[in-house]
């Protein structure tokens, strides 16, 4: 997966929060115009979305003369293929996981339960989504391939 700069971490935070999943998408100048307090030239902007298609973290469509962007998985995804990157850096995989596991909030603890729950077949909250917003891939699986299921719009 890979890691953002801080730039690249600014443009995709804008197409997050700005671009829904069943929109268009954004031109340059709106992402630009979204970064102002930045004083970034145009081109700059146009130059980072340009490398983020390139590595896979945004889908871009042709509309006239100028390109439409979107992000090509959620946030959530995102921060969740990195996570298991986190997991393959060397070590044991179980031992980060405990450790992880025993450094969570008790709410956070109860969202990882839902989860697993629902993941195995069980029962979740009341508002019958199992606990979970956004379904991550198979860890062990395809590791290279996208983790966000609603990718290919």
């Amino acid at each position: 997966m890979t890691r953002l700069g801080d730039l690249e971490r600014a443009v995709m935070d804008v197409l997050w929060d700005t671009v829904p999943g069943t929109s268009d998408g954004v031109t340059v100048r709106e992402v630009a115009d979204a970064l102002d307090g930045r004083e970034l030239a145009y081109t700059t902007v146009m130059t980072v979305l340009d490398r983020l298609a390139g590595k896979g973290m945004v889908q871009r469509e042709r509309e006239g003369r100028a390109w439409r962007y979107r992000a090509a998985a959620s946030r959530e995804a995102y921060i969740a293929q990195l996570m298991l990157d986190a997991l393959d850096l060397g070590g044991s995989r179980d031992a980060a996981l405990v450790r992880f596991a025993r450094s969570v909030t008790g709410t956070e603890a109860d969202v990882l339960r839902a989860a697993l729950g629902a993941e195995a077949g069980l029962s979740g909250p009341a508002d019958g989504t199992g606990g979970l917003s956004d379904r991550v891939g198979d860890p062990h699986a395809g590791r290279g391939r996208r983790t966000d299921e609603a990718v290919d719009r």
